[in-house]
């Protein structure tokens, strides 16, 4: 990331806007947003191959999963945030749950939302989220049946252009048998 490039930028934005960067309240705007950026655009510096080999931490038990494949991990509720690749506008109130079926080994949870929380820090869309976390998910774990459930507010629908405050936005990546089997999909949705 080139937090240089993002300082004269953000200087020359608020010059555009008309105001002016050497005021004392806009001084330090610059650095301050390229820290910023640096922080919440974390996962735009590494690939899904990257982030999973980052987060590999599986182990291998004595663990017996069912042969009908109906025994699966799930996590859900974990807090995430991403901004819109097409406004730079924020995507709030982001709750991600994740499920997979267990193959011969497990990840750890705590990197389940590590995963979730890195594949946001992207300029992104909620559809490409769920996406690259299965995908992520799917290289770690080497299951190919995993779900990824999003809903999420975005600020360029609510504090911008229509306005709705209250709209959600809800998506759903379905792997394996997680596309087939209703099973899955009905113990999937229950809470």
């Amino acid at each position: 990331m080139d937090k240089a490039a993002i300082r004269e930028h953000i200087r020359g934005l608020l010059i555009a806007l008309g105001d002016d960067p050497d005021r004392e309240g806009l001084a330090e705007t610059p650095e301050r947003v390229a820290r910023m950026f640096e922080e919440v655009f974390e996962g735009m510096n590494y690939t899904n191959e990257e982030i999973a080999q980052m987060f590999d931490k599986t182990f291998e038990d004595d663990l017996i999963f069912s042969e009908s494949g109906s025994d699966f991990v799930i996590v859900r509720d974990i807090d995430v945030f991403s901004y819109c690749e097409h406004h730079m506008a924020l995507m709030y109130d982001m709750k991600v749950t994740v499920a997979y079926v267990p193959k011969d080994k497990l990840i750890g949870l705590s990197k389940i939302a590590r995963i979730a929380d890195m594949a946001a820090k992207r300029l992104q869309l909620q559809e490409r989220i769920g996406t690259d976390i299965a995908e992520i998910i799917s290289m770690v774990t080497g299951s190919d049946d995993v779900a990824v459930l999003i809903e999420g507010r975005h600020s360029c629908m609510t504090a911008r252009g229509i306005k709705k405050h209250d709209a959600k936005t809800y998506t759903s990546t379905l792997r394996g048998r997680f596309q087939t089997d209703e099973r899955l999909q009905m113990r999937l949705t229950m809470r």
